[in-house]
């Protein structure tokens, strides 16, 4: 019976680590194909699929800064990486920030109608983005940022108030937050604004590396709102933008090109998760411990 037992546990393990093995290979072979075209020539990737690179990515990566062989003269994909970063970067910061900051009050703080704050925070997060640009296009065009530089500042407040952030964070301060810690560094004089930078922030960086890099792609890869802030204004346009005209080109097509310029894209996502990585892993160790 026993031994049963032992041979159904091993069993057990290995399905599980055979799953676990498909899962990361579904993962990895987009990327992978997705390096392996950038490698390619136009001929090439269009004959057929490919798992040994080849020797273009260079000719593919010049080809997008050389005028004569740019897929799209139209766009700029200096200047489309340079306000993807203006844009993404300030939004994720103040997003982490506010939001924990928002969070860290409903939590903490026992006030009158806190319920009811928390409830319409919650229901915000069932209002879509396609309903909620209608009215942002119309106070842009009152105050004249439609299609202007401006309108990059439109696109990085509303990061403020990001209820989803809000929801995640409550619910981690809620089971990593001692309350005790706030209340002695009340005792011992911190201001509020004190102690939440200085006792609460260090407690909760694993929630907050986790939501940057949620806050980090979501804008990165925000397709939508730009396209319909800025409109025409193609020096104010982003990497996404850029790639929807690359593949929306049908007259001129460069796969080559294409997938490298999507490599290109994607990279800063890589680099912002390899840093943040590291505070996930630490937190998930942490919530492991038991005293």
């Amino acid at each position: 019976m026993k031994k049963n037992s032992q041979n159904a546990t091993i069993v057990t393990k290995v399905f599980r680590i055979v799953v676990c093995l498909f899962l990361c290979f579904l993962a990895i072979v987009p990327f992978y194909m997705l390096v392996i075209n950038s490698t390619l020539t136009h001929d090439k990737i269009a004959t057929g699929i490919r798992l040994i690179p080849g020797s273009n990515f260079v000719n593919n990566f010049k080809a997008m800064f050389d005028k004569k062989k740019q897929i799209v003269t139209s766009y700029n994909i200096f200047q489309a990486f340079r306000n993807s970063l203006i844009i993404t970067i300030p939004t994720t910061i103040i997003q982490i920030y506010f939001g924990a900051l928002t969070a860290y009050a409903v939590t903490v703080y026992k006030f009158k109608g806190r319920n009811l704050a928390w409830g319409f925070i919650y229901g915000i997060m069932m209002i879509p983005t396609q309903l909620s640009i209608v009215g942002m296009m119309a106070v842009m065009k009152t105050i004249g940022w439609y299609g202007t530089r401006k309108v990059l500042i439109a696109l990085i407040l509303p990061a403020m108030a990001a209820p989803s952030t809000v929801y995640f964070m409550k619910q981690y301060m809620e089971s990593a937050l001692p309350l005790e810690i706030i209340e002695a560094g009340r005792i011992d004089g911190s201001s509020e604004f004190r102690t939440f930078n200085l006792i609460a922030i260090p407690m909760i960086k694993p929630a907050m590396a986790t939501q940057a890099i949620f806050g980090f792609v979501a804008s990165w890869n925000n397709l939508y709102t730009p396209s319909m802030l800025i409109g025409a204004q193609r020096d104010l346009s982003t990497l996404p933008m850029y790639a929807m005209s690359i593949r929306a080109e049908d007259k001129n097509p460069d796969l080559g090109q294409t997938y490298a310029a999507m490599l290109v894209a994607i990279l800063p996502i890589i680099v912002a998760y390899l840093f943040l990585s590291k505070y996930i892993i630490a937190g998930v160790s942490l919530g492991g411990v038991k005293e």
